[in-house]
């Protein structure tokens, strides 16, 4: 039995549920606020939809049915959690979310979290050029390192389409970022 395994059994425990969620705060909330973060830019709202991600998956873990990698469910609840939240933002100030995302790109150099110089400001204004999912998945391979495989199980997709998908994030990023 892997350690996810096990972390699945306690979790799904009433005696050891909370120990085995703490576990899993500490093992995963830094993987996933970056990878929220990279969606919604802003700090603030990255805490509030790592909050709701962790609400999801403690309400939900016995609907878990294991078809997938714990890590991958997680993701999705994640992802999710990020466009609900984004879409959201954009339906209050009837603004599209690529407004919303260059709005809050173009603020990043005020953002006391945003540690990036220049060069990263100028990719993650090319990032924002981009439709979401070309967004999502150029974030999840670029910075993340993701395989396609576990990208396809998070966003329940075919990999080929993810291949296609970041080829073309890369070279309209290529692109904005050269001036062509």
């Amino acid at each position: 039995m892997n350690s996810e395994d096990f972390l699945l059994l306690q979790l799904k425990s009433p005696s050891t549920r909370e120990k085995a969620f703490r576990e899993l705060i500490t093992l995963y909330k830094e993987r996933l606020y970056w990878h929220i973060r990279k969606m919604v830019i802003s700090h603030d709202d990255a805490d509030d939809v790592l909050q709701n991600t962790f609400i999801k998956v403690f309400k939900n873990i016995d609907k878990f049915k294991g078809d997938s990698k714990l890590f991958s469910w997680m993701y999705r609840i994640a992802t999710n959690e990020a466009i609900t939240h984004l879409n959201k933002n954009a339906k209050h100030v009837q603004m599209s979310n690529e407004e919303i995302q260059s709005n809050t790109v173009n603020n990043l150099t005020s953002d006391v979290y945003f540690e990036g110089n220049d060069i990263q400001l100028k990719l993650q204004k090319a990032i924002a050029t981009l439709p979401q999912k070309q967004q999502l998945v150029f974030n999840m391979k670029y910075f993340e390192d993701l395989k396609y495989k576990d990208m396809a199980d998070i966003l329940e997709t075919s990999e080929g389409a993810l291949k296609a998908s970041y080829h073309i994030a890369v070279k309209k990023i290529e692109a904005y970022l050269t001036g062509n």
